[in-house]
């Protein structure tokens, strides 16, 4: 590609190269994708400096509900949301906007709100010369996809080898294009090792927009239509068919990328520090290809080793249940300490379908901690689910969680503490920041039974009450906040897992905690048009919902059919299909755009096909689908799934593991007579 058409702006693009060291950049980093996505480094566990004190303020976002940005509706920074209104005023003053996107658990969004956005310095400078725009991700995820899309090609330009992440910090021109951006910027040069800080960064575009305004123009023209470009994908060929070999090929992937040792996908012999997520798209694939095929003694190995290693790991919460969303080293053992509703609802369904395969009772266990977690500290008396419960607390990370070793001492008797200490780990090295311990486990919960001449069941009756006396501890402790929207999508995922774990293990409460949560959303998140609703926090809906969340609630629907037979499930999901059919569907290429025909004008009209830490709204469609069409005898839902597949083709070709829960649905349709 030719690149000089940047160089007008090189010294100011070099300012992303220099503004955090390599290799370890300051951001929540992107879940690995197969569309050329690079991922950063993993995040170091720093406290956070002191800042200015910013006296009392009040921004736009006071009147906001989400959580994320209420944190920032006191900043000196004059903050607005997202709004026709905020973009017009960029346009009517002429000035650019500064887009930051986050999230509440984001350790490095809260880092650069106290650095940066409590800085009465770099708020007026903000004021003075931009329109400052701040977006929860997890409310507009159509902005936050198409803006870092746009980080991703300018990265890609510039070659500069990173990757995306939160906060995301973007400059766009007043109607809207990127010409620049990044993740987080410390706040002055030096900084954190920096050459270059965001007071800088925020001069030099200044002064780029003021002297060199028609190159920024150009240039966001480019970066804007290359956005464009990629977004859109490649469309189907016209006699494309489903290939009865792409779920060969993406086992095939899934073992080129499997770490042998300590399960997983992608990782760098070289480098142990690079993150390393549950990726439960690829651990739906295995468990399906199992299912098909219990001879399938590569999936087996690739499943049950990822499934091990987890819930050894201190991605696992030993004490409380749940899943922590992502590990910054290879070997699951320190965990990123939030936890996300989205990645605990489709991990439980995991883990009942690995205990379905295996009865092993750990596995089991990790089902019954989820859930128990879930239960207890993420359901609203109303049914549904919050979203996620933050990495910090007393503005460190990990405080919540972490122990010393004489926490645990002073807690335990001695010969409970040298049980507890053998079996997780606190009779070795500190493992967190040189002096605290995350708990995991040193064995497989098998082997640690023996060591202990136990049963499995012994031991756990051992180490329960145990376990329990330091949970009752670390509860008295300042928690973790909670982000308490409840997104469609994401309970739809948490309603299936409950579901899935009530069928499996032949358990009526789950079925039960399933079906609130689905009540819940059908009856106060759908409006009188019968389209679903985004979030609501506090009793208030807002938002026109995206695919994911019509996909993902469907599929919860549908679990619950499979495990109660009850037609009303069916029923409803059958209602939401044909919503999400005529909102969203693309009749020229087959599958489903992201936002509805009638969503507001933005960048690029997206089309999601590649399984993240989300599963894409396609991959989930299609499986619905197929499923309607067997219960309800249906002919045009297999046509639709067959489109559906059909239509992210040329994906599944360039990379077959891009899009795993797609191919589950690929190969149940590649025999049919149609193909």
């Amino acid at each position: 590609m030719n690149e000089t058409w940047l160089k007008p702006l090189a010294g100011i693009f070099l300012l992303l190269t220099a503004c955090a060291p390599s290799p370890d950049p300051k951001a929540e980093v992107t879940q690995p994708a197969e569309s050329g996505e690079q991922v950063e480094g993993g995040e170091p566990q720093l406290s956070v400096g002191e800042t200015k004190p910013s006296g009392r303020h009040t921004n736009q976002l006071a009147s906001e509900t989400s959580p994320y940005l209420l944190m920032h509706a006191h900043n000196p920074v004059d903050w607005r949301p997202w709004s026709e209104e905020s973009l017009a005023l960029a346009q009517q003053e002429d000035k650019p906007i500064f887009l930051s996107i986050g999230y509440s658990s984001c350790h490095w969004c809260h880092v650069m709100e106290r650095e940066s956005f409590l800085d009465e310095e770099i708020a007026a400078l903000l004021n003075e010369k931009f329109i400052c725009i701040k977006v929860d991700r997890e409310e507009r995820p159509d902005v936050d996809v198409i803006y870092m899309e746009s980080l991703q090609v300018l990265n890609q330009l510039m070659k500069n080898g990173r990757g995306g992440g939160w906060p995301l910090s973007m400059f766009l021109t007043p109607d809207a294009k990127p010409f620049f951006g990044g993740t987080y910027f410390p706040p002055r040069d030096g900084d954190r090792g920096a050459a270059v800080g965001f007071l800088t960064i925020l001069q030099k575009v200044t002064e780029a927009w003021g002297t060199q305004r028609e190159r920024v123009l150009s240039d966001s023209e480019v970066i804007a239509d290359l956005t464009r470009r990629s977004l859109a994908g490649q469309a189907p060929a016209a006699d494309a068919k489903i290939q009865s070999g792409w779920t060969a090929l993406a086992q095939v992937g899934l073992r080129e990328r499997f770490d042998l040792k300590y399960g997983g996908f992608r990782f760098d012999e070289t480098n142990p520090q690079v993150p390393k997520f549950p990726e439960p798209g690829n651990l739906f694939f295995l468990i399906d290809q199992l299912q098909n095929n219990p001879d399938n003694l590569e999936a087996k190995q690739m499943l049950v080793t990822t499934c091990e290693r987890m819930m050894l790991g201190g991605i696992y919460d030993h004490l409380g249940g749940g899943f922590h969303r992502y590990s910054v080293d290879r070997y699951w053992s320190i965990p990123h300490f939030e936890k996300m509703l989205y990645d605990n609802g489709q991990l439980a369904t995991v883990y009942s379908e690995a205990y379905a395969l295996t009865g092993r009772v750990d596995f089991k266990r990790v089902v019954e901690g989820i859930l128990e977690y879930t239960t207890r500290e993420m359901q609203d008396e109303s049914g549904g689910f919050y979203s996620a419960l933050d990495a910090d607390s007393e503005g460190e990370e990990g405080k919540f969680y972490r122990w010393s070793r004489e926490e645990i001492q002073l807690a335990l008797e001695p010969g409970e503490y040298a049980l507890f200490a053998s079996v997780y780990g606190i009779d070795q090295e500190p493992n967190f920041e040189g002096e605290y311990y995350a708990p995991q486990l040193k064995l497989s919960w098998p082997e640690t039974a023996r060591q202990w001449s136990m049963t499995e069941g012994e031991l756990e009756e051992k180490l329960a009450p145990i376990r329990k006396k330091l949970f009752d501890i670390r509860a008295n402790r300042q928690r973790p906040l909670t982000d308490d929207k409840i997104l469609a999508s994401w309970n739809g995922l948490m309603i299936r897992g409950y579901a899935d774990a009530g069928r499996v293990l032949d358990q009526p409460e789950y079925l039960e905690t399933a079906s609130q949560a689905a009540n819940f959303i059908l009856d106060k998140m759908v409006d009188d048009q019968g389209r679903l609703i985004r979030t609501v926090t506090n009793g208030q809906g807002k938002l026109n919902a995206y695919l994911e969340d019509y996909a993902c609630m469907v599929d919860g629907l549908l679990a619950l059919h499979r495990a109660t037979s009850e037609q009303k499930w069916i029923e409803a999901a059958t209602t939401i299909q044909k919503k999400q059919d005529e909102l969203f569907w693309d009749d020229v290429q087959g599958g489903y755009f992201y936002t509805s025909g009638d969503h507001e004008n933005l960048l690029a009209r997206t089309k999601k096909q590649v399984d993240g830490a989300m599963p894409s709204g396609n991959s989930v469609s299609a499986g619905n689908l197929l499923y309607l069409a067997d219960q309800n005898e249906e002919g045009a839902y297999r046509d639709r799934a067959r489109r559906c597949v059909v239509a992210a083709s040329p994906l599944i070709e360039r990379a077959p593991v891009a899009a795993p829960r797609l191919l589950i649905t690929a190969g149940q349709l590649v025999d049919s007579p149609e193909e």
